[in-house]
């Protein structure tokens, strides 16, 4: 599907408390989308950051004329993303990246390079090093997913996606905004949808800064909720 109008993009970058590595992400995104001539705009959302982070972007924002700064009270990381698809939604492409600097915008191009055979392209994360506890949530959630959508993209939590803004829209809008982790659910549908897709292994370092918000037992009451948010989302779609 090749669309008939100039292509533009908007870069969802959902944040939290990321004052050490922001500006150093923002930068990177902003030069590699300049290189690569792309008509875009970065979308940061800033979820109740309680450091620096807020004053940064604001700072960076009198110098990058495509940094669109949003901001609310601390909704969680799901909503957030869900916030920045749905407001979107005019755009050509939608990318989603974290803004943790685990993952580079030197691949990008990778995804955008084949854009115009695809539907939803996405970055498997590689060279990836988790903890115990965490391999075995990323295993469940692979497994939920094709259990109940049906096989098909394997990062299904992947933090690297490019979605066609006109077939992903309307799946996202159907989308609960409390959802704990939408990325599953939306790369179950486009297994099920039978949505064109294309993934390709993108280099994961872990977070060099900050921390991870979830750990132990709220790690694993998160994904739970995120599990039966999944499937039931998909049985309520019937």
């Amino acid at each position: 599907m090749i669309e008939s109008h100039v292509e533009t993009l908007a870069l969802v970058i959902p944040v939290y408390n990321e004052a050490e590595v922001i500006s150093d992400v923002i930068n990177a995104w902003n030069t590699c989308l300049d290189g690569l001539g792309i008509i875009y705009t970065i979308h940061v959302y800033d979820d109740g950051s309680t450091d620096t982070t807020l004053e940064i972007l604001k700072e960076l924002s009198r110098e990058i004329d495509p940094l669109d700064i949003h901001t609310s009270e601390n909704q969680g990381h799901g909503p957030t993303l869900l916030k920045g698809y749905n407001h979107s939604h005019s755009e050509t492409w939608i990318f989603q990246t974290d803004a943790d600097d685990e993952m580079s915008p030197e691949f990008f191009n990778k995804l955008w390079s084949h854009r115009e055979e695809y539907d939803f392209l996405l970055g498997r994360r590689s060279q990836r090093t988790q903890p115990l506890p965490r391999k075995l949530i990323s295993l469940i959630s692979r497994c939920v997913v094709h259990l109940f959508y049906g096989r098909g993209v394997w990062d299904v939590n992947s933090p690297f996606r490019l979605m066609r803004t006109s077939v992903l829209s309307p799946i996202i809008a159907k989308i609960p905004i409390n959802t704990f982790a939408p990325n599953l659910i939306i790369s179950g549908m486009v297994n099920l949808k039978k949505v064109t897709y294309f993934e390709t292994l993108i280099p994961h370092h872990e977070r060099q800064t900050g921390n991870v918000s979830i750990r132990k037992f709220r790690l694993f009451m998160a994904a739970l909720k995120s599990f039966w948010q999944t499937i039931h989302f998909r049985l309520s779609s019937n």
